[in-house]
């Protein structure tokens, strides 16, 4: 139902009671509580500016991650270790937020090299059950610590279906 709005003052008076009764209606309801995932970094490390994930409602925003090793704090060695790394690194985040791989519906990986597409895919593939989010492999021309790999996602709450 379209509601509309009578004023003197002509159209500018209804943007701003339309935007106001929005606003209330958005009060009324509650603005969406937002939680916040946040991993220590090694010791004696300054906190980056940004969380690991958001959680709002029943949607994950997982920020870029890293196949770093923690021995060295670098990217791993190889390929094949780092993207199993930084996949790791993802499950742990999603698992804190208390979702599974599965619940991500939408996956972005940066790769500076593509020749490792079959590389990373090899790895990826184990860490889901059944069908895959939607994916995007993008090329970069680098990452930070040398990394091959920065993975990102969109996770979705799927209500579990009772037996």
């Amino acid at each position: 139902m379209r509601r509309s709005f009578v004023s003197k003052c002509g159209p500018p008076c209804t943007l701003l009671a339309a935007l106001a009764l929005a606003a209330g209606a958005a009060l009324a309801q509650g603005a969406p509580e937002r939680s916040y995932i946040e991993h220590a970094g090694p010791p004696g490390s300054k906190p980056l500016p940004f969380s690991d994930a958001v959680l709002t409602q029943d949607t994950l925003y997982v920020a870029g991650h890293l196949g770093i090793d923690p021995r060295t704090g670098n990217a791993a060695a190889d390929a094949t270790t780092e993207a199993r790394l930084v996949l790791e690194a993802v499950r742990h985040t999603v698992e804190t937020a208390g979702f599974a791989m599965d619940d991500l519906v939408s996956v972005t990986v940066f790769c500076t090299d593509l020749g490792l597409y079959d590389t990373f895919n090899s790895v990826y593939q184990g860490y889901f059950h059944g069908r895959y989010p939607a994916r995007a492999f993008i090329g970069a021309d680098t990452l930070v610590r040398g990394a091959h790999f920065e993975v990102l996602g969109v996770a979705v709450k799927t209500p579990r279906k009772l037996p």
